[in-house]
């Protein structure tokens, strides 16, 4: 099939630089001749799949696309029991080894990773290996081993594991390296998460806005979730699936401050967003949310200038992924993202509410609120 922008006829389709427009195009299409260059994820199932997947196809605001699973899967997707996407060998020589490195990775959780091991059992330079590696992924390979194991440490403390034995089973090295890191990516200590977040106390409201029913959440410490959707009872449900065992109070009066402040926004009566945050996050995901809040009211930036910006150009998708994780929407005002083409790409609440608040800050900049 014919590609947009298609660099030429003779060039194969698994050498062409895809682009978002390209992968939809060929998961329109069922197009076979691209599996394994990459994968797409489908936000309302929590599932990916390979193009070819014969599965009903999603809108296109519910996907999001993938280099290989171990991205997908990074992003909290799961592989798809109908078309087996992990089962496909990639026709990229590079996307094939730095697959070998991600299962190398993750068979070795319980020792500590060095470049010139994965490099040597992949048959890889340590350099070669830690470039290409961070351009397909986002991340290094260390990073990656920690997301491995930080998730590890979830499955077993969700199944009511000991933490010391989870932090062990792991591949940690102790149970001070974890709880150095629980603040940030956890949200809670360790014990805490073992619960569900039994013990912690999150208040939420629920109120119309201008752009559908918006849910405010907050522990103590800062707001943890901003949401945006057509029905309470869904917004509800996001938000115990997420912590299960914490105790939810709906009270919409005792987060008025921050209601009062986010509502004030879409309303076009105020440019800022400064509210505390109690959110997890890692390192990666960090940056790029400081780097959105970063982005004046009413202008926009690419994902690969996003990137650049951090001194990562090759971590465009990594980018767009974080955005797509941002649990705090407006706060972190991921709608500034945009693909490289100027085209609006992914939001977790629907292009139409992105092409919204564009146009409500685009508003807002020709007119300032007094």
């Amino acid at each position: 099939m014919r590609y947009p922008d298609a660099m030429n006829a003779q060039t194969p389709i698994t050498q062409l630089p895809l682009n978002d427009d390209h992968c939809w195009a060929a998961v329109a299409s069922r197009d076979k001749a691209l599996d394994g260059v990459f994968v797409y994820a489908v936000r309302s199932t929590g599932i990916y799949c390979r193009p070819s997947c014969p599965s009903r196809r999603p809108s296109r605001d519910r996907v999001a696309f993938y280099p290989l699973p171990a991205a997908a899967e990074l992003a909290g997707f799961r592989p798809c029991r109908r078309c087996h996407p992990t089962a496909i060998v990639p026709p990229d020589p590079n996307v094939a080894l730095i697959t070998a490195a991600c299962r190398w990775i993750a068979a070795n959780l319980d020792q500590p990773l060095t470049l010139a091991e994965l490099g040597a059992a992949v048959g890889l330079s340590p350099q070669h290996v830690q470039r290409t590696f961070k351009r397909l992924l986002g991340i290094s390979p260390r990073a990656y081993a920690d997301t491995l194991r930080l998730r590890n440490v979830k499955a077993q403390l969700r199944t009511g594991e000991q933490v010391t034995v989870a932090i062990d089973a792991a591949g940690y090295g102790s149970t001070s390296r974890l709880y150095e890191y629980a603040d940030t990516k956890l949200g809670m200590t360790p014990t805490t998460y073992q619960r569900g977040g039994k013990g912690m106390q999150i208040t939420y409201a629920l109120v119309a806005s201008p752009l559908g029913q918006l849910l405010v959440a907050a522990t103590e410490r800062g707001v943890c979730a901003v949401s945006l959707g057509d029905a309470n009872a869904g917004l509800e449900a996001e938000l115990r699936a997420e912590y299960p065992g914490a105790t939810l109070v709906r009270n919409d009066a005792n987060l008025g401050g921050a209601l009062t402040a986010i509502l004030a926004y879409l309303e076009g009566r105020t440019p800022n967003l400064d509210l505390p945050l109690d959110v997890q996050a890692t390192a990666f995901q960090r940056q790029v949310w400081q780097a959105l809040q970063g982005i004046p009211y009413g202008e926009t930036r690419s994902y690969r200038e996003l990137a650049e910006a951090l001194g990562k150009p090759g971590a465009s998708r990594a980018v767009g992924r974080a955005c797509a994780t941002n649990p705090v929407s407006l706060i972190v005002p991921c709608h500034r993202a945009l693909g490289s083409d100027g085209k609006l790409h992914g939001f977790r609440w629907g292009l139409e509410r992105k092409q919204a608040l564009l146009e409500l800050e685009r508003v807002g900049q020709a007119n300032p609120p007094r």
